[in-house]
């Protein structure tokens, strides 16, 4: 649910006042990358900037999405993918939804940060509003559990009173500003000051967007604290909609926890506890088996009178540990011993072991060939690979140098 806005009021047209091919930094698949496009400034916006602690809002010029908003002074600079002449008039259309969740998130943060510095003397440091979640930087080493209890009822309490939340616009020399909570102004900051009155509890130098009274903000769940930087401590905090979101989603993995676990909620816990404990014992009798296995695949070829001067095998399950265990129980002062473990065209681990002259002539070129990292010294070579799928490739050059070596 959000509180809608006329959509009026979240469409405007404004005048192309500049255009120019630019860039911004994107995050695709979880990775930063590049992306190409045009910095575009308008007569005028309703789009906000990010800054203060705020991302930017997002929505369309036209049918082109705006990618991000960024301040330049006293103006915002819009990046969108396609050019827009100068001097056309295009609609600009705001993404209500994204901006309504950061006017919750943000004047929730503003009523934590008053109340917890009022109640406990906590000062906020900074303050971040994140995608899934908005984490509060308090002056304090720790905060305690009954703390937090007693900070989330009252702020909940102020927002069951609907106190109103005004905007104020004072000038730098106002003697007004002297009274105003604020960690300080941008170096580039221009024009008059805004202020963010929440009636009776807050004033505090904001940029950002916010609602009109604390009831729009339904409710604030505090979720719990981490440790910050410099002796202080994160608070962890959800506003609004984004609340009823995480109730729905932490009903629904509970409803699939109960389907895997065959116990009501109450039990999960306990319930995941045995099971992990049995997990640990299992892992730990096959670890025990693997060795053994170990050490017969060594005694097997050791008494091989046909074994030759080369051993090579892949195993699916394993670890280094297995590995080397095989190469200490064969030895490899005259015998070359060359390892692999993990999925069979997939990543695993490697050991090659051997005369230290051969093994430190082969053991680049194995490392090459299978797409790994790792090193080696005193007649061992081992490290971590990306693919097996020339693992053959790899057992065919050892024993050809093998031979040659003849």
């Amino acid at each position: 649910m959000c509180f809608q806005m006329p959509e009026s009021l979240t469409r405007y047209v404004f005048l192309v006042v500049a255009c120019s091919p630019g860039e911004m930094k994107q995050e695709i698949n979880g990775k930063k990358e590049t992306v190409k496009g045009f910095n575009v400034r308008l007569q005028d916006t309703i789009l906000f900037p990010e800054g203060g602690g705020q991302p930017d809002d997002h929505g369309l010029i036209g049918d082109v999405p705006v990618l991000r908003v960024t301040r330049q002074g006293a103006e915002a600079v819009h990046f969108v993918s396609s050019a827009l002449e100068v001097g056309q008039e295009v609609q600009l259309k705001l993404d209500w939804e994204r901006r309504f969740d950061h006017m919750q998130q943000h004047s929730g943060q503003h009523l934590v940060t008053a109340i917890a510095e009022s109640m406990f003397g906590y000062k906020t440091t900074s303050w971040e509003l994140g995608r899934q979640r908005s984490t509060i930087e308090l002056d304090t080493p720790s905060m305690k559990p009954a703390q937090m209890e007693a900070l989330e009822a009252a702020v909940n309490e102020k927002i069951r009173a609907h106190v109103p939340v005004a905007v104020q616009v004072l000038s730098l020399d106002d003697p007004a500003l002297e009274k105003v909570r604020s960690r300080g102004l941008p170096d580039d900051a221009a024009g008059p000051i805004r202020i963010i009155d929440i009636e009776g509890i807050d004033v505090n130098m904001c940029c950002g967007t916010h609602v009109s009274n604390l009831s729009h903000l339904q409710v604030i769940k505090l979720l719990g604290t981490e440790k910050g930087k410099k002796n202080k401590t994160n608070l962890l905090f959800l506003v609004g909609n984004r609340v009823l979101k995480y109730a729905e989603k932490s009903y629904s993995t509970e409803r699939s926890l109960v389907s895997l676990l065959k116990t009501g909620p109450d039990d999960h816990v306990d319930t995941v506890d045995k099971i992990q404990k049995t997990v640990k014992g299992l892992q730990k009798s096959n670890l025990g088996l693997l060795r053994d296995m170990a050490v017969l695949i060594a005694q097997n070829f050791k008494c091989n009178p046909e074994r030759g001067n080369f051993f090579t095998l892949h195993k699916k399950e394993g670890d280094n540990e297995f590995m080397s265990i095989i190469a200490n129980e064969i030895g490899t002062e005259e015998t070359l011993v060359f390892l692999t473990v993990g999925e069979e065209k997939g990543p695993g681990l490697f050991l090659l072991a051997g005369p230290s002259g051969k093994v430190s002539e082969l053991g680049p070129r194995v490392l090459e060939m299978l797409q790994g990292k790792g090193a080696g010294k005193n007649g061992r070579f081992q490290g971590k690979v990306n693919s097996m799928a020339r693992r053959g490739e790899v057992e065919t050059l050892i024993q050809e140098h093998c031979k040659n070596e003849q």
